[in-house]
């Protein structure tokens, strides 16, 4: 579908801006913090500073939610941003209701406990964060997650992110897209909102789960997929003249990592 900014300027602003640079600076500033963020069943609560929350603003973590006292600035992160910002950013301490520190396994463990399939979300959204895209939750328009190319206030989300299980290790509880009327639902709904599906297949490569290293051996394959519209493939000239060439349906990638400059 390509890129649709939200005005007029705003793709020179983004440009100008990159997220990269931004994350960076959200990143050393909440090391220098020494943050911390309180587990709350299925999310992690943050209490900002206000540098601090401009920067979680800007580099598109967490949500503000809405506080009686007006002095304090509280965010609601996901399991998937907690953890990215504990593991992958090094940036966030995570603590339990009694102010005790959670280490690297006991938040793994705490993770896998919420959410199911955690390990494959996760590694899909860390697939994406890596490569600079703003991932945000896809459950209103049927999917995993949402990816944009730059802040959600300057561009419109480009893809509608569905995460799969792979490999030998898949125990078939993830059955979406298995059969054609899915696959048919999530192209229809894509389009109407002018967003592509893309498929992340995570494969565990049968790598033990015990512990947060496994993500290492997981590997993920990106597969954009595209709804065949008939009339932009039929036959323009019976004699075999000016025949137009078949649009693919599907088509398989692996993103560059360049900033803005992937999918």
């Amino acid at each position: 579908m390509g890129t649709r900014w939200k005005g007029k300027n705003t793709a020179s602003t983004a440009k100008s801006n990159p997220m990269s640079q931004i994350i960076a600076q959200f990143q050393s500033s909440l090391s220098l913090s020494n943050a911390q963020a309180m587990l709350s069943n299925q999310t992690a609560l943050f209490e900002a500073t206000p540098d601090l929350a401009d920067l979680l603003n800007r580099s598109c973590f967490g949500r503000e939610i809405t506080a009686h006292n007006k002095t304090k600035r509280w965010f609601q992160f996901t399991l998937e941003e907690t953890f990215f910002l504990n593991q992958n950013l090094h940036a966030l301490t995570i603590v339990t209701d009694k102010d005790c520190k959670v280490d690297n396994v006991e938040l793994w463990e705490y993770m896998k406990s919420k959410k199911a399939k955690f390990p494959e979300q996760y590694k899909a959204y860390e697939n994406l964060r890596a490569k600079n895209w703003v991932v945000r939750s896809g459950t209103q328009y049927g999917g995993d997650f949402v990816a944009y190319r730059h802040h959600p206030a300057l561009v419109h989300s480009e893809f509608v992110v569905i995460v799969m299980t792979e490999g030998d290790d898949d125990d078939g509880s993830n059955e979406r897209l298995r059969v054609w009327s899915d696959l048919q639902c999530g192209l229809r709904v894509c389009g109407s909102v002018a967003k592509t599906l893309l498929v992340l297949s995570v494969n565990k490569n049968g790598s033990d789960l015990s512990s947060p290293s496994c993500l290492d051996k997981f590997s993920v394959e990106e597969n954009v997929v595209e709804r065949w519209v008939a009339e932009q493939c039929r036959e323009e000239d019976l004699s075999g003249k000016g025949k137009r060439s078949v649009v693919a349906e599907q088509r398989e990638g692996n993103c560059s990592g360049q900033e803005e400059d992937c999918l």
